[in-house]
């Protein structure tokens, strides 16, 4: 069996970004956190290859972090990471500079997945697939690391498993290696967690999870796991249309609308119950 370890993500900003909370005159509504888990002992979690990664986590626990989230539904509802989502007292969608709170959230046992049930409106959202696409295809993945849009190319190399910190409980993911990334460079890819990733035919298949510090590995959550949570709300009723990739340059240009739409954001965690 094949072991790697991967870094963790969000990018844990500490003092690096000021984040801007929205005032209210009156105590938001306190976070609220469901656990949907289709897990039972005559269903346990797939395993779809020999193949494991190891994703460590912060050895001091959770803290004040961000990551990325896409619109699925026009009326509010959005995908990102669980552990994006994890710990978390109060969390945020950028809106402008200003964290905008959010209060319902669905969080996934199954796959690093989350969904926001509250969030703000969106013009557009991102349409999705259970199909894991063929391996040997590209993907799409886009987010923001280090606070700034990036578009991340990759190829599919397969279905995997990882486990996260010291658990024992595996969770299936796809695993891609990176070919190409617009704006280029090697950093740290910590805050694309909870992008999406599309496949070729232009369906998100996928929420990024996890990656390598260097340049290689990219893990995102497996498209059946991601579908059964969204599913499981009950707050998704719009369908929209999937339009192939033509290649990296179109990914390109359909990323820039999308940041100008508002249909990807960044996503707060703030551990502290205090004032922003």
């Amino acid at each position: 069996m094949a072991r790697r370890s991967l870094g963790c993500l969000p990018l844990m900003l500490g003092g690096i970004l000021a984040l801007a909370w929205i005032g209210e005159v009156t105590r938001p509504t306190p976070l609220q956190v469901e656990v949907y888990d289709p897990r039972s002992p005559r269903r346990p979690m797939p395993q779809w290859s020999d193949e494991t990664f190891v994703i460590q986590d912060r050895l001091d626990g959770p803290a004040d972090s961000m990551g990325t989230a896409f619109a699925i539904d026009q009326d509010g509802v959005w995908l990102t990471a669980e552990h994006v989502t994890h710990g978390c007292a109060r969390i945020g969608i950028d809106e402008g500079g200003i964290a905008r709170p959010v209060s319902r959230v669905v969080a996934s046992r199954e796959a690093d997945a989350a969904l926001v049930r509250d969030g703000m409106p969106s013009g557009h959202a991102l349409p999705l697939s259970d199909r894991m696409p063929p391996p040997g295809s590209a993907g799409f993945h886009m987010g923001f690391p280090a606070g700034r849009p990036t578009l991340v190319m990759s190829e599919l190399i397969g279905a995997a498993s990882a486990r996260r910190g010291r658990t024992e409980e595996t969770q299936p993911v796809l695993a891609w290696a990176e070919v190409g990334r617009l704006p280029e460079g090697d950093h740290t890819l910590s805050g694309i967690s909870g992008g999406p990733v599309f496949a070729e035919d232009g369906h998100v298949v996928g929420v990024n999870s996890a990656a390598t510090d260097r340049r290689g590995r990219i893990l995102t959550t497996a498209p059946d796991a991601m579908i059964r949570l969204v599913q499981a709300s009950r707050a998704v009723n719009d369908r929209p249309v999937a339009y192939p990739f033509t290649g990296l340059a179109d990914a390109e240009v359909r990323f820039a609308s999308w940041l100008e739409q508002g249909v990807i954001r960044r996503i707060f965690c703030d551990v502290d119950d205090g004032p922003g």
